[in-house]
Protein backbone atom coordinates (compact mmCIF):
# COMPACT_ATOMS: atom_id res chain seq x y z
CA UNK A 1 0.00 0.00 0.00
CA UNK A 2 1.97 3.06 -0.89
CA UNK A 3 1.81 6.05 1.43
CA UNK A 4 -0.36 8.67 1.15
CA UNK A 5 1.40 11.52 0.26
CA UNK A 6 2.61 9.54 -2.89
CA UNK A 7 -0.82 8.72 -3.33
CA UNK A 8 -2.22 12.06 -3.59
CA UNK A 9 0.70 12.95 -5.59
CA UNK A 10 0.43 10.23 -8.16
CA UNK A 11 -3.25 9.51 -8.51
CA UNK A 12 -5.19 12.49 -11.31
CA UNK A 13 -7.65 13.99 -9.35
CA UNK A 14 -11.11 12.02 -10.43
CA UNK A 15 -9.51 8.64 -9.55
CA UNK A 16 -8.10 10.33 -6.31
CA UNK A 17 -11.98 11.84 -5.28
CA UNK A 18 -13.23 8.42 -6.27
CA UNK A 19 -11.03 6.61 -4.01
CA UNK A 20 -10.71 8.83 -1.07
CA UNK A 21 -15.15 8.53 -1.54
CA UNK A 22 -15.00 5.11 -1.26
CA UNK A 23 -12.45 5.29 1.67
CA UNK A 24 -14.19 7.76 3.96
CA UNK A 25 -17.74 5.90 2.82
CA UNK A 26 -16.03 3.00 4.26
CA UNK A 27 -15.28 4.37 7.81
CA UNK A 28 -18.66 5.90 8.00
CA UNK A 29 -20.43 2.46 7.64
CA UNK A 30 -18.02 0.60 9.43
CA UNK A 31 -18.30 2.72 12.92
CA UNK A 32 -21.80 2.75 12.39
CA UNK A 33 -21.73 -1.09 12.71
CA UNK A 34 -19.36 -0.73 15.22
CA UNK A 35 -21.38 1.33 17.30
CA UNK A 36 -24.40 -1.01 17.11
CA UNK A 37 -22.53 -3.55 18.39
CA UNK A 38 -21.68 -1.68 21.14
CA UNK A 39 -25.43 -1.04 21.45
CA UNK A 40 -26.26 -4.53 21.51
CA UNK A 41 -24.61 -5.70 24.33
CA UNK A 42 -23.99 -8.52 23.41
CA UNK A 43 -20.33 -9.24 22.99
CA UNK A 44 -17.54 -7.13 20.82
CA UNK A 45 -15.16 -7.60 18.09
CA UNK A 46 -11.89 -10.01 18.72
CA UNK A 47 -9.64 -7.09 18.84
CA UNK A 48 -11.74 -5.40 21.53
CA UNK A 49 -11.60 -8.51 23.53
CA UNK A 50 -7.78 -8.82 23.47
CA UNK A 51 -7.70 -4.84 24.54
CA UNK A 52 -9.91 -5.34 27.15
CA UNK A 53 -7.69 -8.34 28.13
CA UNK A 54 -4.43 -6.59 27.93
CA UNK A 55 -6.67 -3.45 29.59
CA UNK A 56 -7.35 -6.07 32.72
CA UNK A 57 -3.23 -6.52 33.49
CA UNK A 58 -2.07 -3.00 32.46
CA UNK A 59 -2.85 0.34 33.42
CA UNK A 60 -3.82 1.58 30.14
CA UNK A 61 -7.29 2.47 28.27
CA UNK A 62 -8.85 0.60 25.49
CA UNK A 63 -7.59 3.33 22.90
CA UNK A 64 -3.90 2.84 23.94
CA UNK A 65 -4.55 -1.26 23.61
CA UNK A 66 -6.15 -0.85 20.61
CA UNK A 67 -3.21 1.70 19.25
CA UNK A 68 -0.91 -0.94 20.47
CA UNK A 69 -2.01 -3.74 18.93
CA UNK A 70 -2.15 -1.70 15.49
CA UNK A 71 1.58 -0.63 16.02
CA UNK A 72 2.53 -4.31 16.16
CA UNK A 73 0.69 -5.48 13.32
CA UNK A 74 2.22 -2.47 10.91
CA UNK A 75 5.28 -3.58 12.17
CA UNK A 76 5.18 -7.31 11.03
CA UNK A 77 3.89 -6.40 8.15
CA UNK A 78 6.36 -3.88 7.09
CA UNK A 79 9.36 -6.29 8.23
CA UNK A 80 7.22 -9.25 6.21
CA UNK A 81 6.87 -7.03 3.14
CA UNK A 82 10.39 -5.25 3.60
CA UNK A 83 8.65 -1.91 3.30
CA UNK A 84 8.34 1.50 5.60
CA UNK A 85 6.12 1.31 8.52
CA UNK A 86 2.59 3.06 7.06
CA UNK A 87 1.00 5.90 9.51
CA UNK A 88 -2.50 5.25 7.42
CA UNK A 89 -3.92 2.92 9.39
CA UNK A 90 -3.40 5.20 12.86
CA UNK A 91 -5.48 7.80 11.07
CA UNK A 92 -8.26 4.90 10.16
CA UNK A 93 -8.38 4.31 13.46
CA UNK A 94 -8.90 7.72 14.98
CA UNK A 95 -11.49 8.68 12.12
CA UNK A 96 -13.93 5.50 12.98
CA UNK A 97 -13.63 5.96 16.71
CA UNK A 98 -14.44 9.53 16.27
CA UNK A 99 -17.78 8.70 14.68
CA UNK A 100 -18.42 6.14 16.56
CA UNK A 101 -18.17 8.49 19.78
CA UNK A 102 -20.39 10.38 17.81
CA UNK A 103 -22.63 8.37 16.58
CA UNK A 104 -23.30 6.65 20.28
CA UNK A 105 -24.79 10.30 21.25
CA UNK A 106 -27.96 9.12 19.29
CA UNK A 107 -30.48 7.67 21.05
CA UNK A 108 -31.03 3.87 19.87
CA UNK A 109 -32.81 2.38 22.75
CA UNK A 110 -35.89 1.86 19.84
CA UNK A 111 -33.54 -0.76 18.23
CA UNK A 112 -33.35 -4.20 20.22
CA UNK A 113 -30.39 -6.19 20.70
CA UNK A 114 -30.84 -8.71 17.65
CA UNK A 115 -31.58 -6.25 15.20
CA UNK A 116 -29.06 -4.03 15.99
CA UNK A 117 -26.17 -7.01 15.64
CA UNK A 118 -27.64 -8.38 12.03
CA UNK A 119 -27.16 -4.63 11.23
CA UNK A 120 -24.03 -4.26 13.26
CA UNK A 121 -22.58 -7.54 10.97
CA UNK A 122 -23.77 -6.21 7.60
CA UNK A 123 -22.22 -2.72 8.16
CA UNK A 124 -18.97 -3.70 9.72
CA UNK A 125 -18.13 -6.31 6.87
CA UNK A 126 -19.50 -4.21 4.29
CA UNK A 127 -17.38 -1.04 5.89
CA UNK A 128 -14.26 -3.11 5.95
CA UNK A 129 -15.14 -4.44 2.51
CA UNK A 130 -14.95 -0.69 1.07
CA UNK A 131 -12.14 0.72 3.42
CA UNK A 132 -10.26 -2.65 2.06
CA UNK A 133 -11.26 -1.96 -1.96
CA UNK A 134 -10.10 2.03 -1.54
CA UNK A 135 -6.42 0.61 -1.32
CA UNK A 136 -6.22 3.82 1.17
CA UNK A 137 -5.77 3.31 5.26
CA UNK A 138 -6.56 -0.20 5.22
CA UNK A 139 -6.61 -0.96 8.76
CA UNK A 140 -3.25 -3.06 10.50
CA UNK A 141 -4.48 -6.21 10.85
CA UNK A 142 -5.95 -6.16 7.53
CA UNK A 143 -2.40 -5.33 5.94
CA UNK A 144 -1.27 -8.45 7.44
CA UNK A 145 -4.41 -10.67 6.02
CA UNK A 146 -3.67 -9.14 2.34
CA UNK A 147 -0.19 -10.26 2.91
CA UNK A 148 -1.09 -13.44 3.79
CA UNK A 149 -3.67 -13.78 0.62
CA UNK A 150 -0.72 -12.95 -1.73
CA UNK A 151 1.78 -14.75 0.05
CA UNK A 152 0.02 -17.76 0.96
CA UNK A 153 -2.27 -17.97 -1.35
CA UNK A 154 -5.48 -18.35 1.35
CA UNK A 155 -8.60 -17.01 0.82
CA UNK A 156 -9.22 -13.76 2.60
CA UNK A 157 -11.89 -15.08 4.22
CA UNK A 158 -9.55 -18.24 5.76
CA UNK A 159 -6.69 -15.86 6.74
CA UNK A 160 -8.88 -12.98 8.25
CA UNK A 161 -10.89 -14.94 9.89
CA UNK A 162 -7.15 -17.08 11.51
CA UNK A 163 -5.98 -13.81 12.51
CA UNK A 164 -8.86 -12.63 14.23
CA UNK A 165 -8.95 -15.91 15.97
CA UNK A 166 -5.51 -15.28 17.21
CA UNK A 167 -6.71 -11.96 18.93
CA UNK A 168 -9.79 -13.70 20.39
CA UNK A 169 -7.39 -16.38 21.71
CA UNK A 170 -5.05 -14.13 23.30
CA UNK A 171 -7.92 -11.91 24.52
CA UNK A 172 -10.04 -15.19 26.09
CA UNK A 173 -6.17 -16.24 28.12
CA UNK A 174 -6.09 -12.58 29.33
CA UNK A 175 -9.59 -12.45 30.57
CA UNK A 176 -11.39 -10.28 28.10
CA UNK A 177 -15.08 -10.80 27.52
CA UNK A 178 -16.78 -13.31 24.89
CA UNK A 179 -20.08 -12.89 23.77
CA UNK A 180 -22.61 -14.43 21.04
CA UNK A 181 -21.08 -11.09 19.54
CA UNK A 182 -17.57 -11.75 19.26
CA UNK A 183 -18.43 -15.52 17.34
CA UNK A 184 -20.69 -13.44 15.58
CA UNK A 185 -18.27 -11.07 14.43
CA UNK A 186 -16.01 -13.97 13.75
CA UNK A 187 -17.91 -15.94 11.36
CA UNK A 188 -19.96 -13.67 9.60
CA UNK A 189 -17.81 -10.12 9.52
CA UNK A 190 -14.97 -11.74 8.45
CA UNK A 191 -17.57 -14.41 5.83
CA UNK A 192 -19.37 -11.55 4.15
CA UNK A 193 -15.84 -8.60 3.33
CA UNK A 194 -15.01 -10.53 0.18
CA UNK A 195 -18.48 -11.09 -0.94
CA UNK A 196 -19.38 -7.76 -0.72
CA UNK A 197 -15.57 -6.89 -2.54
CA UNK A 198 -17.19 -9.00 -5.10
CA UNK A 199 -20.53 -7.42 -5.36
CA UNK A 200 -19.25 -3.72 -5.57
CA UNK A 201 -17.29 -5.19 -8.28
CA UNK A 202 -20.36 -6.44 -10.48
CA UNK A 203 -22.76 -3.28 -9.21
CA UNK A 204 -21.02 -0.75 -8.72
CA UNK A 205 -17.51 -1.18 -10.89
CA UNK A 206 -15.48 -0.30 -7.95
CA UNK A 207 -11.91 -1.99 -8.28
CA UNK A 208 -10.29 -3.45 -5.93
CA UNK A 209 -7.09 -1.58 -5.20
CA UNK A 210 -6.51 -3.66 -1.90
CA UNK A 211 -6.94 -7.11 -2.39
CA UNK A 212 -7.39 -7.78 -5.89
CA UNK A 213 -3.85 -7.17 -7.34
CA UNK A 214 -0.78 -8.23 -6.10
CA UNK A 215 1.36 -4.97 -3.90
CA UNK A 216 3.08 -2.31 -6.34
CA UNK A 217 6.70 -2.24 -6.17
CA UNK A 218 8.49 0.74 -3.36
CA UNK A 219 7.89 3.56 -4.98
CA UNK A 220 5.46 2.81 -7.21
CA UNK A 221 0.97 3.44 -7.38
CA UNK A 222 -1.31 1.57 -9.41
CA UNK A 223 -3.43 4.30 -10.92
CA UNK A 224 -6.10 2.13 -12.09
CA UNK A 225 -9.44 3.79 -11.62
Amino acid sequence: MPRLPALFAALPPSVLAKRLGTYLAGCVVFAAGATLFIHSDLGTDPLDVLALGLKEHMPITIGVAQAAIAAVCIAVWSLWNRRRPVVAPFVTFFLCGSLIDLMLLADLSWMASVPSLTAAVLLCAYGSALIIMSGVGIRAMDLIVITMTHRWKWPFWLAKAGIEAVLLGLGCLLGGPVGVGTLCFLVFVDGLIQPFMALNRRVLRLTNHGLAEAPAPPGQVRVSA
